[in-house]
């Protein structure tokens, strides 16, 4: 329909007399002929589709990298955080005498060793382990989006350099027949046919064509620079076409079901499952704690009786005590309940956005869908008639030289338009591909 046709709208032609191409016309004609060989290096390397700059935008992209690394970190915190705290060992002299004496005066003087082994709230720990099991889920939807989102950009940012990359094309294959144009109306000057305003005006619009081709090699460059940040030095070849055939889209019911199921909504919904956790985390920190401590008593020396002493052996049990809760629990369990309600207003937020961008979007795109139907099939045709009309009756005198330098100005511009739409149009898709999942 509009991206696989392979052609282009055909530029005017200037059909006049042998005494028309004067010396100054051939020699610029001689100098648009060499300028294929005066471009820079990377304009003549491998021309670049717009399949391989998804490639190499989505190849090892950095970002994306760097979440999934995050995600494989939450992993092992979540192991990390479900596993009880290691035993504690201690070693000590208890009971030695300092006034006189050593190891065997006193029966209670003794070398002591014992272990010490805690054991948090069971739920605590598990609240751990899917708080942090949660966030990996988050940082997987983000990378998952990322590389939506860098799809879409450096889909974007390569249909931005087609366009003026075709932009300049249309413009420099236009700029002979203004060049033919003002050799025309030089001749029929000397001729005494036409006045210097027509000449003057011939001139003016040629050297516009020279500012014009200036702004569109700037806005190409900074279309390349963009284009670098995704794919790097790839940016500098030359974009090739033809345009993708993104011709059709899924009914707007079915794009927004796959909404649902966007990577944004389903990094918030980890989100929200890990501010639960932590609400779990804190709520378990209302109920104790216990430790275990085992501990053993060395003795040296004898009883009265004569016997050796006997060494000892101890247990305790430790249980915490949250007693004061006001300032600690309650304001802890405050924290990870507002925490929690703000996941979930965030995740509305994201969800409304993504609503609002699809259904202005698709909009966008049915209108850009017509406007690119009425260029093909009457605004181009017209334009061209439009503008060899005016030079037809500029050449029999009907009409001035403001009518034909109008009509073919607005052929031109007509023809970089429906580039520009044809780009937008891709652009459009690029964004609804991302919201609605549409694959490659």
């Amino acid at each position: 329909m509009f991206f696989n046709r392979g052609r282009w709208p055909q530029p005017l032609s200037i059909r006049p007399s042998a005494t028309v191409y004067t010396g100054r016309v051939r020699a610029i004609l001689l100098i648009i002929g060499l300028l294929p060989a005066a471009l820079p290096a990377a304009e003549q390397g491998v021309p670049l589709t717009l399949y391989a700059a998804e490639d190499i935008a989505l190849d090892q992209e950095p970002g994306q990298v760097a979440m999934l690394a995050r995600a494989d970190a939450f992993d092992d915190e979540s192991i990390a955080a479900s596993q009880l705290p290691d035993p504690v060992m201690r070693m000590g002299l208890a009971n030695y005498p300092i006034e006189s004496g050593g190891f065997t005066t006193e029966g209670m003087t003794q070398l002591q060793m014992g272990i010490r082994q805690a054991f948090p709230r069971r739920a605590s720990l598990d609240a751990g382990k899917r708080r942090f099991e949660s966030l990996a889920l988050e940082m997987r939807g983000a990378a998952d989006g990322r590389s939506r989102d860098v799809l879409q950009a450096a889909r974007q940012a390569w249909l931005d350099l087609y366009y003026w990359q075709q932009a300049g094309e249309i413009t420099e294959a236009s700029r002979p027949f203004f060049a033919d144009l003002a050799a025309v109306t030089e001749s029929l000057y000397a001729l005494g046919r036409r006045d210097q305003q027509d000449l003057l005006r011939a001139q003016l619009e040629l050297s516009r064509i020279e500012e014009r081709l200036i702004e569109i090699e700037r806005q190409r460059a900074e279309a390349a620079a963009t284009l670098s940040q995704w794919i790097g030095d790839a940016a500098r070849r030359p974009a090739a076409g033809p345009l993708p055939h993104w011709e059709t889209l899924p009914p707007l019911e079915a794009l927004r079901a796959e909404l649902s199921r966007h990577p944004a909504l389903a990094a918030a919904d980890a989100r929200i499952d890990a501010s639960q956790a932590r609400v779990d985390f804190a709520d378990s920190a209302f109920k104790p704690g216990w430790a275990l401590d085992l501990g053993y008593g060395h003795r040296n020396g004898h009883l009265p009786s004569g016997e050796p002493r006997s060494d000892f052996i101890s247990l305790t049990v430790s249980l915490d005590l949250p007693f004061f809760q006001e300032n600690r629990q309650d304001r802890q369990l405050s924290a990870a309940l507002s925490a929690r309600r703000a996941a979930r207003e965030s995740r509305t937020e994201v969800e409304r956005r993504l609503e609002s961008l699809l259904a202005r979007e698709y909009s966008r795109w049915h209108e850009l869908s017509r406007r690119l139907a009425l260029y093909d099939e009457r605004i181009l045709v017209q334009s061209r008639d439009h503008a060899e009309a005016a030079l037809v009756a500029y050449q029999s005198d009907a009409t001035d030289f403001a009518d034909v330098m109008r009509g073919y100005i607005n052929d031109l511009n007509t023809r970089v338009d429906y580039v520009r739409l044809q780009t937008d149009l891709a652009k459009s898709y690029a964004v609804l591909s991302n919201l609605g999942g549409i694959p490659r």
